[in-house]
């Protein structure tokens, strides 16, 4: 019987599968599925920063090299704010709404659909569907499935489309994002004895020193990119000094630094000044650099994309995906349905529509890279 891409989707979304806690239920319904439309499937896992156990499943139809790789994942953001169950899906006129329902169990159940759909025997590459774990928080299960995954690397495939929602345009850059956290150490003591040190006067010339970073990146053209919209780093810092109460000081202030690098960028000549202003200080620094994501708008995953959807062009994006990652393995494009703006939102929904023009794009998509 042909897979249903919204009896899919309802099923994925009705799993609670929150990056905080585990994935492995949904992993397990989606790799029952798959091992009964007949694909190969390898299942990797490992244990998050907390111990908690995620799982990534690659599944390959077809035999050879080549072809092409859908890449999505299945954590989501928690279901804080919500007004209703999120993990209830609900068709409500022309739309599904549930967590994830966008973001993006709804493309990846497309993706799924659209494989299974096509006769093993036409194949001339093969096809893979990868479902990673905490793309939300840390990548790590993208980054396991590029390093680790045998089916991945065996078949190398040629071209790579992560699902994300695009509302079916296909993008072909966008930014990453970098962290600089700096923390400063004081020493905690009751104010009325006056012994304390704060780490909040400590850390406040460099917090000035961050401001007026601030603004030369937003005015300097050499940290800008026109390329994008809005073109800059979308500087931002935040600060924590454990809710220190007025009457002590605080023993230790934490200074969070987030900014979205863009392709041919100067993020790696930010994050070295802010560590050497951090450390002449003698702060505490840990940095880390996400990838932006970029393919010519010109390649032949690009191209395809835009022959399949009837798109006019192309777009770029200011949002982040595994794109960045799979960028150093393969031809990638991203290309999804539903619109960014409706994830990670109270009542996040996707369009039926959209939902199954999914199916039809990934499919024409197979037929035109593996057939």
């Amino acid at each position: 019987m042909p897979l249903d891409v919204l009896a899919l989707t309802k099923d994925l979304v009705a799993i609670d599968s929150v990056s905080a806690r585990s994935n492995g239920p949904v992993a397990d319904r989606l790799e029952a599925e798959f091992r009964e439309r007949g694909f190969e499937v390898e299942r990797l896992e490992y244990d998050d920063p907390a111990g908690v156990r995620k799982v990534n499943l690659v599944a390959r139809k077809g035999q050879g090299t080549g072809g092409v790789a859908f890449l999505s994942h299945i954590d989501t953001v928690p279901g804080t704010g919500w007004d209703r169950d999120p993990w209830s899906p609900t068709v409500e006129g022309d739309r599904l709404i549930g967590l994830g329902a966008c973001d993006m169990k709804g493309p990846l159940a497309a993706t799924l659909v659209a494989a299974d759909a096509i006769d093993a025997g036409r194949l001339k590459a093969p096809i893979l569907v990868v479902a990673a774990a905490d793309e939300e928080v840390t990548m790590q299960g993208a980054r396991q499935v590029a390093a680790e995954s045998k089916l991945f690397r065996e078949t190398a495939p040629r071209y790579g489309v992560v699902a994300e929602p695009t509302t079916l345009i296909p993008v072909y850059a966008h930014k990453g994002g970098a962290s600089v956290q700096v923390i400063a150490e004081g020493v905690a003591a009751h104010t009325s004895l006056d012994r304390g040190i704060s780490a909040n006067f400590l850390i406040a010339p460099f917090l000035a020193e961050m401001a007026e970073l601030a603004e030369r990146l937003k005015s300097d053209p050499s940290y800008r990119n026109p390329m994008f919209d809005p073109p800059t780093l979308g500087f931002n810092m935040t600060l924590n000094d454990g809710d220190c109460k007025p009457n002590v000081t605080a023993a230790r202030t934490v200074a969070n630094m987030f900014m979205r690098p863009m392709p041919n960028d100067r993020t790696a000549d930010v994050v070295a000044e802010i560590t050497e202003r951090a450390e002449r200080r003698g702060f505490k620094v840990t940095s880390r650099i996400g990838a932006p994501f970029h393919t010519s708008p010109d390649s032949e995953i690009v191209n395809a994309a835009l022959a399949v959807t009837g798109a006019e062009r192309a777009q770029v994006v200011p949002y982040g995906t595994e794109a960045g990652i799979y960028q150093h393995h393969l031809e990638v494009v991203i290309l999804g349905p539903g619109d960014i703006g409706q994830a990670h939102t109270n009542g996040e929904w996707i369009e039926l529509a959209q939902l199954h023009e999914a199916v039809n794009v990934y499919t024409r998509l197979i037929e035109r890279l593996c057939i």
